[in-house]
């Protein structure tokens, strides 16, 4: 391959191309780069200090668009709703173990979705023991009896057995029932100071743990919406809906032991979710 100037002239004489190959320079001798010129230095000072005040006004008005705001919700139509914690304190006490005082706000409307969420997936829910005091909390006067009869014909003796658990919702000797809901995000479907709908999605861990389980502990992946009202200083559930999914493609990890779950959900105790 030939370069121009001389090259060009030795290639049309027939003489075979040649290439010039810089040897690396040695450093303790003088260096054979030409110095720079005073011209392209300025000129390259320049070009650094522009490039650097336009990084700063991109950054400027970066945040001018993401800034904060006051509602967190306000974000444009099929944008997800932004999750970071916004500093406010999602409640001030429980009940029943369960979280209560919501905000009468959209945000607290979140919080009380999700956190309900929680119990009506949980394994208390399906002792019979247990029941009241978590129905009693979590839905509105009016439906609360109602939901509680439902409940106890749904979750009879003959489904928990199907569970391989009790009359009283316990799983058998040397076994580790397991029922836990955890909410990865909500979205407001509907809002105003005195109802509101959620939806919830979340995924959880269902099944008995333990060496001769018939129903092992596995994942599952669900969204629930609840129809919530404002009562007496607090969100309330009215009614309440569950339909698959979304759920992700299942990763390739190592399906732990009965023991080693038994043993995380011990060892791991659960959240009050907020937005």
């Amino acid at each position: 391959m030939s370069y121009g100037g001389d090259y060009d002239d030795d290639a049309r004489a027939g003489i075979p191309s040649q290439t010039r190959t810089r040897l690396p320079e040695d450093p303790a001798l003088p260096s054979r780069r030409p110095p720079a010129s005073p011209r392209r230095s300025l000129m390259t000072i320049v070009g650094v200090v522009v490039l650097l005040i336009a990084a700063i006004v991109m950054a400027n008005r970066a945040d001018d668009r993401g800034g904060s705001s006051d509602n967190a919700t306000d974000t444009p139509d099929g944008q997800a709703q932004p999750t970071a914690p916004t500093g406010e304190q999602p409640v001030d006490g429980s009940t029943n173990g369960i979280p209560s005082g919501f905000a009468r706000t959209e945000q607290g409307a979140q919080s009380a979705a999700a956190n309900y969420a929680v119990a009506l997936v949980s394994a208390e829910i399906l002792q019979p023991s247990q029941r009241p005091q978590l129905v009693q909390q979590v839905f509105t006067p009016e439906r609360a009896s109602e939901m509680h009869d439902r409940m106890a014909e749904v979750y009879s003796e003959e489904f928990l057995e199907t569970l391989g658990l009790g009359p009283e919702g316990q799983a058998a000797e040397g076994m580790t029932y397991i029922s836990r809901t955890v909410p990865i995000g909500t979205e407001i479907v509907s809002y105003s100071e005195t109802t509101a709908e959620i939806d919830v999605w979340c995924t959880g861990l269902f099944g008995t743990a333990g060496e001769a389980s018939t129903r092992p502990v596995t994942s599952d992946w669900f969204t629930m919406t609840l129809e919530l009202r404002w009562l007496e200083g607090d969100w309330k559930v009215h009614s309440f809906t569950q339909r698959p999914g979304p759920a992700p493609v299942p990763g390739d990890l190592r399906a732990s032991t009965a023991d080693e779950i038994a043993e995380a959900i011990e060892e791991f105790g659960g959240f009050t979710y907020a937005r």
